[in-house]
């Protein structure tokens, strides 16, 4: 009977943990990471806020920090007329996506306390990381049709 009770605690417990492959791109993801350039899935100008919070012009080059011990980070913009304040959030690497294939990625949007003031977050699709680069997709939606916005990262 204790052994029952033994196996079913164990079974139990690895049941819960954090898979292999969110833990290796935990590992891989943490760092500083440089924003390099926004694309969409569709041709033309766009008048897009990324995050809430602003223009595709403010978002390339920007610096972000992710450190997933923790599970936060912080980002700011290139400057050069954008807001260069230090935003923070916390974010979630998922599993795979069984639809897409990808890894799910949600980012919260928080002040420096890790207090969320609006309690809205992002889901994005982490659709690349390696020790050197990162690709980070939001499909959000244009005219009643999917719209892909991509972001490609390297690390510093």
């Amino acid at each position: 009977m204790r052994l029952l009770i033994l196996a079913i605690v164990v079974l139990t417990l690895t049941s819960c943990g954090t898979s292999k492959l969110v833990q290796q791109s935990k590992k891989s993801i943490k760092g500083t990471w440089d924003l390099n350039s926004i694309s969409y899935s569709e041709s033309g100008v766009f008048n897009v806020t990324l995050l809430k919070d602003s223009s595709k012009e403010c978002f390339e080059g920007s610096s972000w920090q992710f450190i997933p011990n923790n599970n936060t980070g912080t980002y700011s913009l290139n400057g050069g007329g954008c807001s260069s304040d230090l935003r923070n959030f916390i974010f979630t690497i998922e599993d795979v996506d069984g639809s897409t294939g990808y890894q799910g990625f949600l980012l919260k949007p928080v002040n420096a306390k890790k207090k969320s003031e609006t309690n809205e977050g992002f889901r994005l699709q982490l659709t690349q990381l390696s020790e050197a680069t990162m690709q980070l997709q939001q499909t959000v939606s244009l005219e009643g049709k999917p719209f892909t916005i991509t972001m490609n990262f390297t690390k510093k």
